[in-house]
């Protein structure tokens, strides 16, 4: 119906869940970055990227915190509205910032502000078997939803740290279960963080929505990465699955083309990126 809004002059139509899926069922890796700001947004865009990501993480990189728990909703609001407007292919994704969807109602209406005034495309939340009632309550007012596992920043307290987690076997299991269930809730992406290569690959495989990871492994659907830490605008010790593409590259969108080629082409993730 809407195939002149879609095609916009670009040699291909924009990003949706719907292309998302079928790259999943292709075979093709799905390309992901964060981003905070139009101007990057625009770069980021025009490397290739499929997904792009307004996180939370911009609590560390842009606002200088040491977790993401004090971003807010109308944070990130405004970070998405600036990068939307930079974007003309990738698909928008906001994060649900820390205590913002902790009952359906508010879920739904922070997840409608993100969309009508920051122009998310999508929402991400973190959270397991506590977080199927909130996917479902979204997904049955058609908000898409990519659901967070593994590792979960705004949980760092709780769990004491960024650790990796499902080594074992047990929570592995775990994971794995939480995965379908929120699946079958009505999220439309599960992204993993922080896990072993094999708990990565079988949460995949189990699945029939996008898996991406961030420290997950080589046989995700897709990879996503802090937009600062692959330009080594990072200070500090990164953490193990990240690359700097900006070494040996000319100019920082030479990096982002890098490193969507090495998405696509399956060269990153390499075994020193990973976690066994």
């Amino acid at each position: 119906m809407y195939t002149q809004l879609e095609q916009r002059g670009m040699p291909e139509p924009p990003v949706n869940v719907s292309t998302l899926r079928k790259m999943k069922h292709d075979g093709e890796p799905i390309a992901c970055l964060t981003a905070y700001d139009a101007s990057y947004a625009v770069l980021v865009d025009v490397a290739g990227t499929d997904v792009v990501l307004v996180g939370d993480s911009l609590g560390m990189v842009i606002q200088g915190h040491d977790t993401t728990v004090p971003v807010t909703v109308d944070d990130i609001v405004y970070h998405c509205r600036t990068v939307a407007r930079g974007l003309r292919r990738a698909f928008l994704v906001a994060d649900m910032p820390f205590m913002s969807y902790t009952k359906p109602g508010l879920a739904l209406d922070n997840a409608v502000r993100l969309m009508q005034e920051g122009g998310a495309m999508m929402v991400k939340l973190e959270g397991g078997d506590d977080q199927v009632e909130i996917v479902e309550h979204l997904a049955r007012h058609d908000i898409p939803v990519c659901a967070h596992l593994g590792l979960k920043p705004q949980s760092v307290h709780k769990i004491g740290g960024f650790k990796v987690q499902g080594r074992d076997p047990d929570k592995a299991q775990q994971m794995l279960a939480s995965a379908k269930r929120l699946q079958d809730a009505g999220a439309d992406i599960v992204l993993l963080e922080c896990v072993p290569n094999e708990a990565g690959r079988v949460i995949t495989e189990a699945l029939e929505v996008p898996v991406i990871g961030i420290g997950a492994g080589p046989d995700v659907d897709g990879q996503i990465l802090v937009l600062y830490d692959i330009l080594d605008i990072t200070q500090g010790r990164t953490p193990k699955f990240v690359k700097n593409f900006q070494a040996g590259c000319t100019s920082p969108r030479s990096a982002l083309e890098a490193y969507v080629r090495e998405v696509k082409d399956r060269t990153y993730p390499a075994p020193e990126h990973c976690f066994s």
